[in-house]
């Protein structure tokens, strides 16, 4: 009789279907958590059917899983998408890190679905999808880096060599904790930036304790990089402005835009919505035109808390 041949290694069968376009979007949902259908269609694809389709296929080889929350009014939201267990198979290859926990994307999947501020995670992972769009359709501009909150959670995150060895100790309380970081490049010029994404829930005094922290960072250390501030609305945003002319002596660059003017405006976070602090300020600015020195330390950056240590989503 004839011997049966082995069942093909379903890693390697999917990896023999990987495009560099899927390399990608499996390294975000490793970083990001999660991302849904119109995003992942919006960052990558030409169209939305297209981006159905590749999903689709992923979804088959086990690449990736997905689920769909339920709205409290009824129906439910587009398809999210996260990472199924030979997707972080095939990230840690890739990245040449260990092999992940057998049950990593179950776990994580579970504490996705179960996440309470999964629309904050969702928002912010808009902000840097919106600026990996603009470069899909514009010629000489890239989202050169996204950072995951998740890289700056650990004590010691924001030291740099040659630094203030406080840098090494200082945990996330005395020292803030930004939702993401990037950096954006146009014809040459690169701007690297921390994000706060702001849904309007917390209290303008969260806020600038906020701004403190990074003013602690920006005395501590060599870190000059802007922050932006992405509020719902314009009287939020209007309100921060006032809070910022009280602080003294202001030294970090906050710059601020809002959904609201966004939406209305059909505008990307790369083009002219940044209101630099300070009330009166002439007209908006676009990205990578914000205020920028520190020219000397942009190949050190902290590096995301691996997702297979504890299995939790950034």
């Amino acid at each position: 009789m004839r011997k049966r041949l082995p069942a093909p290694d379903p890693l390697l069968r999917m990896q023999a279907s990987i495009t560099g376009r899927d390399d990608r979007l499996l390294g975000w949902l490793y970083d990001h958590g999660v991302l849904t259908t119109d995003q992942v269609a919006a960052a990558l694809f030409p169209s939305l059917d297209f981006a159905q389709r590749r999903l689709l296929r992923l979804t088959s080889l086990g690449a990736v899983d997905r689920f769909r929350p339920n709205r409290p009014d009824g129906g439910s939201y587009p398809y999210h998408y996260v990472l199924d267990q030979l997707g972080y198979d095939h990230v840690h290859a890739q990245r040449g890190l260990g092999p992940p926990r057998r049950d990593q994307a179950r776990r994580r999947k579970q504490s996705l679905t179960s996440r309470r501020d999964l629309p904050h995670l969702l928002g912010g992972n808009q902000f840097f999808i919106d600026l990996a769009a603009h470069a899909r359709t514009h010629p000489h501009t890239v989202l050169d880096r996204w950072q995951p909150a998740s890289a700056f959670h650990e004590p010691g995150a924001f030291y740099r060599r040659g630094g203030n060895p406080q840098m090494m100790v200082h945990g996330p309380k005395g020292l803030p904790r930004p939702d993401g970081a990037g950096v954006w490049t146009e014809r040459g010029r690169s701007v690297p930036f921390f994000l706060e994404y702001d849904t309007g829930r917390e209290c303008l005094d969260v806020l600038t304790e906020k701004i403190a922290k990074y003013e602690r960072l920006y005395a501590m250390s060599t870190w000059a990089w802007p922050v932006l501030f992405h509020l719902p609305s314009a009287r939020r945003e209007t309100n921060l402005h006032h809070r910022l002319a009280d602080v003294p002596d202001l030294e970090t660059v906050i710059a601020t835009t809002t959904a609201e003017m966004r939406t209305a405006l059909n505008a990307s976070p790369a083009e002219p919505v940044w209101q630099l602090q300070g009330i009166g300020t002439a007209g908006r600015m676009r990205l990578v035109d914000l205020p920028y020195t520190d020219t000397h330390h942009d190949t050190q950056f902290p590096t995301p808390t691996p997702t297979s240590k504890h299995g939790q989503a950034p």
